[in-house]
Order: structure tokens, then C-alpha cells, then sequence
């Protein structure tokens, strides 16, 4: 262990002073997704492993981390790959192409979720019409998603009651005292808000893969991913939800030697990650380095590189 920080802080000499001294900020996610407890995961480790790093990490979303990081608000965040991908792109709701950010780590799947109370009536994305769902603010990853997702049901906010809700926490709230329906969520299974609404009210996960090549057609990042039965209680049959990855991502112009001991950090910390999200256990240097779209920091690119994770 002694050795490794050695050699980190040896890595780290070529940081300029100012940048270790400045606490980093990190944009994680809504209160009650996973994006939160793992920052802070994130945050332990890489202050542990790197001396006189500080980082903040504050709630964030997809698409808010992406902007805050474009426009000097933040240093580091996760990421959704499809709306990553959609900012390099200057596609809604992005108003130019982000020249700013780069990609450290891609971590695992994000699934996009719609739960509605089993009472509700709701089987299918069109029997949204008239009811009370509870929504992302608007231009967050999941909110996006729902707005895309409802095209291709042929409906539109006009068709529904959308409340916009900016914690997961209160949207259970506002279901499990049946002021709505149904909320949509992305973010990793089984989530911690789903769980807990399932705790006081019978649910229902809708099967969503008759969308899913419509939401292909406006983004090729989809895929179809399952959620297996019994993630959730009363859930007896595995359903299909439309998927697409976190990653790690960070200013382009943070020093190169900084995020290579952080991306190193997290490859030699998986466990302790896995202990706050299962779905990372096992996580290997060539999935870190799966290419989703997004160019990696050169600082993560030579960690790869040395890590034979890619080519050259």
C-alpha cells in the first residue's frame, strides 16, 4: 500500500500546485438514485489514494453534468452515454456541441424505468394519457428519455399531467400518497426509490420493449436491456426497458498526470464500489475503456493504454 501511494504522488509531482490545492467538483445525481452514495464512494477513494486531493461532490444529472462541466461549473461527473453523445453532437437539449468534456470511465448499464402503482390502470406508455406521472426536470437524462419515449407512444406532455420533480425521494412521496400514478427514473436496479415505494404500495414495472426501435431511430445509443423478475417486489416476470451506460466523465483540460492516478484509483478500488452498487462488482480496466462515443482524457487513455485495455 505504501509503495502504491508512493508511486501516485510521484505520478502527481507534475500537477501544478494550484490544481491539487483547488477542491474538484463533482456533479453526481437526483436524491434517491445511485449517483449519489456512489460519489461519495468515489470521493473516499480518490482522496484516499491521491495526497492533497479534495473533491465536492454535489446532486446532479445526466445532461446538468454534462453542461456544468461545458461551462466551468464542475470538474467531473457522471455521465449518461446517450446524452454525453447527444452534447457532442449540439443535439437537444444541448443548444451547441460540448467541445469541453471527455469520458474517464464507463461503469455499467443504466436502465430507464416507468413505475406506476398497480392500481393505477397503466399497462402500456398509452394509458398515460390523462394521468398524473411524475417526471425529471426538464432537460435531465431521464426526462429526455420520457420525452422521446412518449413520442413514440404518440403522446406528448399535452396528453398527460406531468409533474416535474427533481429528487426521486419526492416522487415516491407523491405516489405513495397517491397524488400521481406513475414516475420514470434512469438509473441503475434495483433502485433504492423504487424499493421504497414498493415497501408501502403494490407497483407495477412496465414492460417498455415495443419502444424501444422507435427510441433507436432518435438515438442508436439505446438497447434493450432486462430487468429480471423479482428486482422488485410483486414483479413476477422479467420486462425490457431501453438502456444505455454511466460513465465517468471530466474537464478535457484537467492535468493529464491528475487523472491518470483517478482513473487508476478507480480501477484498483472496484470492490469498494461494488459495496455500494452491486452491478460494478468484477469491473475490469477493458470495460472502463469500452468506447461509447465519447473521447477519453489523455490521462485515461494512457492508464488503458498501459492496462493493455487498448490497442496501439
Amino acid at each position: 500500500m505504501r509503495l502504491a501511494v508512493t508511486l501516485l504522488a510521484a505520478t502527481l509531482a507534475a500537477v501544478p500546485a494550484t490544481a491539487e490545492a483547488q477542491a474538484l467538483r463533482f456533479m453526481t445525481g437526483p436524491q434517491g438514485g445511485v449517483w449519489v452514495p456512489l460519489g461519495g464512494a468515489l470521493k473516499n477513494i480518490w482522496e484516499q489514494a491521491i495526497p492533497g486531493m479534495s473533491i465536492q461532490a454535489v446532486p446532479g444529472a445526466g445532461v446538468a453534468n454534462v453542461r456544468g462541466i461545458e461551462e466551468g461549473r464542475a470538474q467531473l461527473g457522471f455521465g449518461n452515454s446517450i446524452s454525453t453523445v447527444d452534447g457532442l453532437a449540439g443535439r437537444p437539449p444541448f443548444p451547441a456541441p460540448t467541445r469541453k468534456v471527455c469520458n474517464l470511465a464507463t461503469l455499467y448499464p443504466q436502465y430507464f424505468q416507468a413505475v406506476v402503482l398497480a392500481d393505477s390502470g397503466i399497462n402500456r406508455l398509452e394509458d398515460f394519457r390523462g394521468k398524473t406521472i411524475v417526471i425529471q426536470p426538464r432537460g435531465n437524462t431521464a426526462e429526455v428519455i420520457t420525452q422521446q419515449i412518449l413520442q413514440v407512444a404518440g403522446l406528448t406532455y399535452n396528453d398527460i399531467r406531468a409533474s416535474f420533480q427533481a429528487s426521486y425521494t419526492d416522487a415516491v412521496g407523491l405516489l405513495r400518497d397517491g397524488n400521481a400514478h406513475g414516475f420514470t427514473l434512469g438509473t441503475a436496479i434495483p433502485a433504492s426509490s423504487v424499493m421504497d415505494l414498493a415497501s408501502a404500495r403494490a407497483i407495477r414495472v412496465l414492460d417498455l420493449s415495443a419502444y424501444i426501435e422507435g427510441l433507436r431511430k432518435l438515438n442508436p445509443g439505446y438497447v434493450g436491456v432486462p430487468i429480471p423478475a423479482n428486482t422488485y417486489p410483486g414483479q413476477r416476470e422479467t420486462v425490457t426497458v431501453p438502456g444505455y451506460f454511466t460513465h465517468l466523465i471530466a474537464a478535457c483540460d484537467l492535468p493529464e498526470a491528475m487523472v491518470h492516478a483517478m482513473v487508476r484509483a478507480v480501477a484498483q478500488n472496484v470492490e469498494a464500489m461494488a459495496a455500494v452498487y452491486a452491478g460494478m462488482r468484477g469491473l475490469t480496466p477493458k470495460e472502463m475503456a469500452m468506447d461509447i462515443g465519447v473521447p477519453f482524457h489523455p490521462g485515461a487513455e494512457r492508464f488503458y493504454r498501459e492496462a493493455g485495455a487498448l490497442g496501439g
